[in-house]
């Protein structure tokens, strides 16, 4: 298995940890106090606010990042492209995308917004590679 099929995999598990973070103040604490309600965890999630809402933000962005750079990867490979800028552009991709999740927790938009457009930039790049 390639560095980029690694990749392909930490893109589609990031969404998740955004989600547990999103959730996890919530954790181990009754509904009727706050806690998390699994019954109802879109609405639970709308409520949110301030890092726990940014970082349900950052869940949503991440699987609409997904299809752009699953498909890069896989056009890429499929065009015989070699390997290693495969590799690199999928490795770039996967550590914007920890950064632009960085910058949405601590509410730095602007440069989240610069992180978010270089994450793009490698995906479409990797249909040219």
């Amino acid at each position: 298995m390639t560095l980029a099929n690694y990749c392909l995999i930490a893109a589609c598990l990031l969404p998740i940890v955004c989600a547990g973070l999103a959730k996890s103040r919530g954790f181990g604490k009754p509904r009727r106090e706050g806690g998390f309600d699994n019954r109802d965890p879109r609405a639970w999630l709308a409520r949110q606010q301030g890092w726990q809402a940014r970082a349900n933000a950052a869940q949503a962005n991440s699987f609409e990042a997904l299809p752009l750079f699953i498909a890069g990867v896989l056009a890429a490979q499929q065009m015989q492209a070699a390997q290693a800028r495969i590799d690199l552009l999928a490795l770039a991709f996967i550590t914007l995308r920890l950064a632009y999740i960085a910058c949405y927790l601590a509410d730095k938009a602007s440069l989240r917004s610069v992180v978010w457009a270089a994450g793009v930039a490698c995906s479409v790049a990797l249909f040219f590679a």
